[in-house]
């Protein structure tokens, strides 16, 4: 009796399963209008998940405009080409990198992002030691953390 009920219960869903759909025609639908603004009205934010970024930017001892946007859109794509290299090396550089940094110079990312950006990439140099590219003259991470270079003669 049980396999009876069963068996019938199962032929039910299948021929409710089995029905056909309906078709809808496109006389029916609504028509829908489409805009599209020409001026880019697109914002860039950057979001850094290191509680101790917001403290080091705020001690920054210079304002943003103390450099230009392209000297910051420069820098921050020699640094994310390095970082990028980085990233797609984990057997190499480790798995700090963890995620890619798609930097454009042909998108107008604005001041402040760049600004935080490169004090991004300042911030990783200075706590924790990790030089993306070696600039000329003194070792700067030295110097900032208070440590000098000791030189012993041969």
């Amino acid at each position: 009796m049980k396999t009876l009920v069963f068996f019938s219960m199962l032929v039910v869903v299948c021929i409710i399963g089995c029905k056909t759909t309906k078709t809808v025609s496109t006389d029916e639908l609504p028509a829908q209008e489409i805009s599209v603004e020409s001026s880019d009205s697109t914002e860039y934010e950057l979001i850094v998940f290191d509680p101790r970024f917001e403290t080091f930017l705020a001690t920054q001892p210079y304002p943003k405009e103390f450099y230009s946007d392209n000297y910051y859109q420069q820098w921050n794509y020699r640094y994310c080409i390095e970082w990028n290299i980085r990233h797609t090396n984990p057997m190499r550089y480790g798995d700090f990198y963890e995620t890619s940094i798609p930097y454009e110079l042909s998108v107008d990312y604005g001041l402040d992002f760049n600004f935080r950006l490169y004090q991004y990439f300042q911030f990783i140099e200075q706590e924790y030691g990790i030089v993306l590219i070696r600039r000329r003259g003194a070792n700067v991470s030295f110097l900032r953390r208070g440590l000098l270079p000791v030189w012993c003669p041969q």
